[in-house]
């Protein structure tokens, strides 16, 4: 039987008499530098801060510390309705499943590096690129890692993920990040690397009319990202206030609500009457769709990043009596990472206003997932800080 247990400087003792012949036994279960603190999904609105064994790190791979992680969309998605992305029977890279560790936005330390790494140093600074590829199919084959056929995400897929102590993860993950760019602001790299690769897909060229569909974390990297690109007219199409507010502030030109605009016609008359050049999707609502289809001009372009959670419909005769075109885009390629943080540390991207909260990981379900979900006006990027 188990008579006590006591911890002392994180050694974990068990007084245990055998029940064969009476003698004391201490039992020593865990050690100093071998359990650490993690975020973990286990289902549907069940998240917990576990404690799990800290990950070694090995040849051509990183240990790192997280600093500060952003709670994504995704990451909501799996607490109110997942598991979606997260695998429930083992993924084909990283051979996990659920329960795994969150947090694939986040910057850190590096504390340990693999014998065969000359590049980077114990202490550096870094943006942790999340993107699990298998390199060896056709996508990958051709430089596009974001469609690898069998793709995933440290903090989604396996891995591990910033949500916790420590992470392990391949070198080429990890991008070293400028003096001039803070820690915080390097957590809000990956969000914002998303909008810059959908900016880089669309035929965006000077003096461009933008429509924006949706003022979340997406959208308003998406303004920012148009904004220093040199976007000259930018409309932001969002319901609430708050996130109106916030549109504007990022460098919209017009900020419509739908519910109460005429979308299409309003995007028409500051138009000149022919319709925006480019609409960028970063909502994926039905209405939002169709109305965006007749707000571009023709032979306009509307770029979906929404990640939609019912199927959508197409009207196609929209698209083919004016020649429009429909394109899909997801995450973003080698590179973009590195782009992202060079305007940041030169001053035309300025992403820290996006941060409306800092919490820790014992708060990420109370100040974190439900607020927001149920406070989602206020806030736009929430971070939890692991080790700041």
């Amino acid at each position: 039987n188990v008579l006590r247990e006591a911890e002392h400087d994180r050694l974990y003792f068990q007084l245990i008499r055998s029940a064969k012949d009476g003698i004391f036994y201490i039992l020593v279960n865990k050690k100093v530098g071998t359990m650490m603190k993690a975020v973990r999904f286990h289902g549907q609105r069940d998240i917990r801060l576990d404690d799990i064994e800290v990950p070694k790190c090995g040849k051509g791979q990183v240990k790192v510390k997280p600093a500060y992680v952003g709670i994504c969309g995704s990451d909501l998605h799996e607490y109110l309705s997942g598991p979606n992305i997260i695998p429930t029977s083992p993924h084909p890279i990283t051979g996990e499943q659920a329960p795994l560790t969150l947090g694939h936005e986040f910057s850190g330390v590096i504390e340990e590096v693999g014998e065969d790494i000359k590049d980077i140093q114990i202490g550096d600074r870094v943006a942790v690129q999340p993107i699990i590829y298998d390199g060896t199919c056709g996508a990958c084959k051709d430089g596009l890692i974001n469609c690898c056929d069998n793709n995933g995400f440290v903090g989604l897929s396996g891995w591990g993920g910033g949500l916790s102590e420590h992470v392990v993860v391949p070198r080429t993950a990890v991008y070293a990040i400028p003096e001039a760019v803070s820690m915080e602001a390097g957590a809000l790299v990956e969000p914002i690397a998303v909008a810059w690769h959908s900016v880089d897909i669309s035929p965006l060229k000077k003096g461009d009319a933008i429509l924006v569909l949706g003022g979340g974390p997406i959208g308003l990297a998406v303004i920012q990202c148009l904004k220093a690109r040199g976007a000259e007219k930018i409309i932001a199409s969002e319901v609430a206030p708050g996130r109106q507010a916030f549109a504007k502030r990022f460098g919209a030109d017009y900020v419509l609500d739908p519910t109460k605009d005429d979308i299409v016609a309003r995007v028409r008359e500051i138009c000149g009457g022919v319709g925006a050049d480019i609409a960028f999707d970063a909502a994926g609502v039905q209405a939002g769709l169709d109305q965006a289809l007749k707000a571009i001009r023709a032979q306009g372009t509307l770029v979906n990043i929404a990640v939609w959670e019912k199927r959508a419909q197409l009207q196609m005769n929209d698209l083919v009596f004016r020649e429009r075109k429909y394109v899909g885009v997801t995450t973003y390629v080698q590179g973009d990472f590195r782009h992202v943080l060079n305007a940041i540390a030169a001053g035309t991207l300025k992403p820290e206003p996006m941060i409306t909260g800092k919490i820790q990981m014992d708060q990420i379900v109370e100040k974190g997932f439900r607020a927001l979900t149920e406070d989602k006006d206020k806030h736009v990027k929430i971070l939890v800080e692991v080790s700041p």
